[in-house]
């Protein structure tokens, strides 16, 4: 059977928050997460697992665990490629700085071995950025790319439009495109009347499983091309989604009251 073709949940831009992705982990291993949303064969990682944050070990190695219990399929993000390319980036503290360059040489980077920049499989194509093929320059590689109402060259990543990536997964044979990079949730669709911003709709509702004892989610059918941007599993709101055959579904969940966070996340 396809390893994404049941339920799959997806992840990205933990930015060495280790405290957010571990709880998001407990919160995917209990029984109450199937009996909510549906089983879990797999976990989609859609990269920037390291930078910003102060923890970059203990985060790499709760992911590392996940494909202990799950099928764990991951892309590279810019962040990623930053760090083992030794290109210089934004948005590290000198703690951050200092933990990171500890890593070299570790075992756990191993995650990131071979690790493609995209993947697609049933229809669906997980990148970190965007899904243009424009060469090797690194601002232009998928990993860097943004979503964006105007195309062009930028000091950030190339900028596409909604309209270039439909184009783009069209080529390919695929109708949906699951990224993330930016931090912010959008979702556009293409309609017979062109592409229009689906509005998501959070519902928040009791969770006792939830480290804050509730969780918010937003549903979309998979009945129409879609772009869906995930926000970071990082912060006091860390975001994730599941995907059934039917629906994507978004998922915010706080963190536990009074945790104690490491600085600079």
């Amino acid at each position: 059977m396809n390893p994404l073709a049941m339920g799959t949940v997806i992840f990205s831009d933990v930015h060495a928050d280790a405290d957010a992705v571990g709880m998001f982990a407990a919160y995917l291993r209990a029984p109450a997460f199937a009996g909510r949303f549906g089983p879990v064969d797999t976990v989609v990682n859609l990269g920037d697992i390291l930078h910003r944050g102060n923890n970059p070990e203990r985060a790499l190695a709760i992911i590392r665990n996940l494909g202990k219990d799950f099928s764990l399929v991951s892309v590279l993000g810019n962040h990623d490629h930053a760090f083992l390319n030794d290109i210089p980036v934004s948005g590290s503290d000198e703690e951050s700085t200092r933990r990171h360059n500890e890593l070299h040489g570790s075992p756990l980077l191993d995650i990131f071995s071979g690790m493609p920049m995209d993947r697609a499989e049933n229809g669906i194509l997980y990148v970190h950025g965007g899904p243009l093929d424009l060469g090797t320059q690194t601002l232009r590689l998928k990993c860097w790319q943004r979503l964006s109402h105007e195309p062009g060259d930028s000091f950030t990543g190339y900028h596409y439009t909604p309209q270039m990536a439909f184009d783009a997964l069209e080529k390919r044979g695929l109708t949906h495109m699951v990224c993330g990079h930016q931090h912010t949730h959008i979702c556009c669709q293409k309609t017979p009347s062109g592409i229009r911003e689906h509005i998501l709709r959070f519902v928040r509702e009791d969770d006792k499983n939830s480290p804050g004892g509730w969780i918010e989610t937003a549903e979309v059918p998979l009945d129409t091309p879609t772009l869906f941007r995930l926000g970071g599993c990082h912060g006091e709101l860390p975001e994730f989604a599941y995907l059934s055959g039917t629906a994507f579904t978004y998922i915010r969940m706080p963190v536990a009251p009074g945790s104690d966070r490491d600085p600079g996340q």
